[in-house]
């Protein structure tokens, strides 16, 4: 079945057991296998030698064999398998066998029996009987793999938190929930701040706001979808990812570059997306409970459950509240809004695949967020023009439904039919001192994708049709802006694998009723000159409709008029934004004190061929949009090494590079708060378990963040001018934490224990309704040193 319609397929409870090899019995045998094709190649071989029933299992990497004794043996039957390409555990294929077997059924031979395959990947021509073993999320701290997915997935199966495919043709990194508790991932947002590849920084002073950023390039050239569905865009730009808690994720998927072009046409810079909680063989409920010192609570509770043997259900619930003003830096402004959040959402799953070939997924979503920011003793009771404080509100109202249907053709399990549809409403009404701001956005998405084989299952293809709705009202100050975007497209993708290569093509047309016609093709190839050595390259075009007031919410936080240079377009009087994105990497495996260790290099250069720039430099008192006449470019390197020195400890090292510059009306510039270098340190260790399943925890992050452009202001005056360049700092993070069982998990931790934060994030503070005042020059952290406690209990 298509990407756009994989749901959750009986998949496991939480289990400390996770990583230990696993307990077989006793017509249960190990032999290596990576995808469907050695599941039907393995099971063929074993009923040819007289086996009455096979049945292989990726995830546990083991057989399950019923046979007359009378008639054949194991023995016999594991030699036949052997025979066939795959080692087991009384015999080894020959190395002439094992090269001939398909590219994506080339298992790692030097992981021992029992332990888990850290790339076993599920072609697309794997959709068949084997309803127990299509997965997509990885490993947990206590969780074994459990999105289970009939789209051609992977299956992360490794200890590691976070894992990148060697199978899959683009540069996709799999993260799991081990990986988001080293942190306080309380939302989206904070999802990312023991990974290398994405930047989290506050945008705003005054709001808290925080952005993330790839490649070099801001947060909104990066397609962030939730179960493969359009998620943070439009209106939900600036506050969206705190909508996503951290609790409901199951696992995100993250793919630096050119996406696939069955997810849309939107992705510049890469895609995240994000899995919710889904199905489990037996009824779990978890509840978390957090605070801070600084006044932030929350809780969260989360319950999967199996209604029979068809149906399951997940029901999510979070609240959180920020209470107490808290102001590090004495200029009288909160370092983060006070205000509340509740967010709940009901999983549907019905999966038949292997009667009716029909399975399918439904969600609902509500939320209802309350922010107040500004200067202490702001009442948000009275209006703003009768008081002295300056003030901010934010209150926003999301509602989101959805279903994602697939079908599988009987008697052709590479062949399969999906449909997904979402419709999504969202309001925002807020005020920024004495400017507001509103919007109301509805949503409908289509995406149907058919998927076959030309000839054999080394020729896939995908094809299908999407539709996209956007209706906008926005007001800012008096202004009433509306318009609609209709967006119907068609695609195509053709995926060849050979026995070293994989060679992902596609493209897409997009009529866009006020962006014109748009094409847009995409190629990833990956070839492995060992199955440790993997090289890569991409190369890729993107396009969107900038959406400018909603996107730089930021900067309304200050005194700076906002001008639109219109240039013709039919959105605000602009042009849509159309870039290319190209890439390479290389990733290497290779031994380390007798370890797995990879380091993994990479390279991105994105060029536009339209931009809408955001201009900070014309005037400290100005805000200009228009579009770009010349260059704009972003080149990203980043090279990252993974090893565990020793036992339970994992250490991360990356180095980042950012080349970022566009040809603004006054000359080429760097683009502003875009530090060109950074550095990365993460550890992880743990303890071993003990009989209950109990083990310590200690995970640190440091970022080190160097030098970025600032904002002209030398206009200004002198106290009120900020300089050419910031300073370089660093930012550290820790957590310790105890599982006491398998049920039980307390946390503490420290978060920016360097306490390095921006002294004067707001300009002319002493004089918010003055020309002069800026919320939105921040470059750093606003808050010094903060620490959290933590409670998780599953039931």
């Amino acid at each position: 079945m298509p990407g756009c319609c994989h749901y959750e397929r009986d998949s496991q409870s939480p289990s400390a057991e996770a990583h230990q090899h696993h307990a077989k019995k006793d017509n249960e045998f190990y032999v290596k296998g990576n995808c469907a094709s050695c599941k039907a190649r393995i099971e063929k071989a074993a009923k040819t030698a007289g086996a009455d029933s096979a049945e292989w299992s990726a995830e546990k990497q083991t057989v399950t064999l019923k046979f007359d004794a009378s008639k054949t043996s194991s023995d016999k039957v594991l030699k036949a398998i052997a025979d066939a390409g795959h080692d087991n555990e009384k015999y080894k294929t020959t190395d002439a066998v094992y090269k001939n077997l398909p590219g994506c059924c080339l298992y790692d031979r030097d992981i021992p029996f029992g332990e888990a395959n850290p790339d076993v990947h599920f072609e697309e021509e794997a959709k068949h009987d084997d309803h127990k073993e299509h997965q997509q999320a990885t490993h947990t701290e206590d969780h074994k793999p459990s999105e289970k997915s009939i789209e051609g997935v992977t299956i992360t199966g490794s200890k590691a938190a976070t894992a990148l495919s060697k199978k899959e043709a683009g540069l996709v990194f799999n993260i799991d929930k081990k990986e988001l508790l080293k942190a306080a991932c309380c939302n989206l947002s904070e999802s990312f701040e023991t990974n290398a590849t994405v930047d989290v920084s506050f945008s705003n002073a005054v709001t808290g706001t925080k952005q993330l950023k790839m490649l070099g390039l801001d947060q909104k050239y990066t397609s962030l979808t939730k179960e493969l569905l359009p998620e943070i865009r439009g209106l939900a730009s600036a506050y969206g990812l705190n909508f996503i808690p951290g609790r409901w994720i199951e696992s995100i998927q993250l793919t630096k570059g050119g996406s696939t072009v069955t997810n849309g046409y939107e992705s510049i810079t890469g895609q995240i997306n994000t899995e919710l909680l889904k199905n489990a063989k037996e009824p779990e409920t978890s509840l978390n409970i957090f605070a801070d010192f600084n006044g932030r609570a929350e809780a969260n509770i989360t319950s999967v459950s199996p209604i029979n043997d068809k149906w399951s259900q997940t029901f999510l619930l979070h609240g959180n509240g920020t209470f107490g003003d808290t102001d590090m830096n004495d200029d009288t402004f909160l370092d983060r809004p006070k205000g509340t959040q509740i967010n709940a959402a009901y999983l549907l799953n019905y999966n038949d695949l292997e009667k009716s070939g029909f399975g399918s997924h439904f969600g609902i979503n509500f939320l209802r967020d309350e922010r107040t920011a500004g200067q202490i003793g702001f009442d948000k009771k009275i209006p703003q023009d009768k008081q002295g404080a300056y003030g901010v509100g934010i209150d926003i109202s999301r509602f989101q439904v959805w279903n994602k249907t697939g079908y599988v053709f009987k008697g052709k399990p590479y062949q399969s039919l999906g449909w997904m549809n979402q419709y999504v409403y969202h309001q925002q009404d807020s005020f920024f001192g004495l400017r507001n701001y509103a919007g109301k956005q509805h949503t409908y998405y289509s995406n149907l994708i058919f998927e076959s084989i030309i000839g054999n299952t080394n020729h896939k293809y995908k094809a299908g049709a999407s539709f996209l709705y956007d209706g906008y009202e926005e007001t800012y100050l008096m202004d009433d802006m509306k318009r609609n975007e209709i967006v119907p497209g068609i695609f195509a993708e053709y995926t060849l694998t050979g026995l070293k290569y994989t060679l992902v093509a596609g493209a897409r047309a997009d009529f866009h009723n006020l962006a014109g016609t748009q094409f847009t093709p995409r190629v990833n190839f990956k070839y492995d000159f060992t199955p440790q050595t993997i090289l890569r390259l991409s190369a890729g075009r993107g396009f969107r409709t900038a959406n400018v007031f909603a996107e730089n919410q930021q900067y309304f936080a200050s005194n700076r008029s906002i001008q639109i240079l219109q240039n013709g377009g039919n959105i605000y009087g602009l042009r849509p934004e159309i870039a290319w994105n190209y890439g390479a990497s290389l990733q290497q495996e290779f031994k380390l004190f007798g370890r797995k260790s990879s380091i993994v290099a990479d390279f991105f250069r994105t060029d536009f061929q339209d931009q809408v720039l955001v201009d900070l430099d014309r005037s400290p008192q100005q805000l200009t949009f228009y579009n770009l006449e010349g260059k704009s470019f972003a080149n990203s390197f980043q090279t990252q090494w993974d090893f565990t020195p020793f036992k339970n400890f994992d250490v991360r090292l990356a180095y980042k590079y950012y080349d970022v510059q566009a040809d603004y009306i006054d000359g080429r510039r760097e683009v502003p708060f875009m530090a060109k270098h950074r550095g990365f340190v993460n550890l992880a260790y743990a303890t071993n378990k003990n009989d209950k399943g109990g083990f310590w925890s200690f995970d640190t992050t440091l970022n080190w963040v160097g030098k970025q452009r600032l904002p002209e202001t030398s206009s200004n005056p002198a106290e009120f001018q900020l300089p050419v360049y910031s300073e370089s700092y660093a930012v550290l993070n820790a957590q310790i934490s105890r599982n006491f069982n398998k049920k039980i998990r307390a946390y503490l931790g420290g978060e920016n224990l360097t306490s390095y934060y921006q002294k004067n994030a707001i300009v002319d503070f002493r004089n918010p309704f003055g020309n002069y005042f800026d919320g939105g020059m921040v470059y750093a952290p606003i808050m010094k040193a903060n620490f959290y406690v933590g409670l998780d209990v599953t039931f």
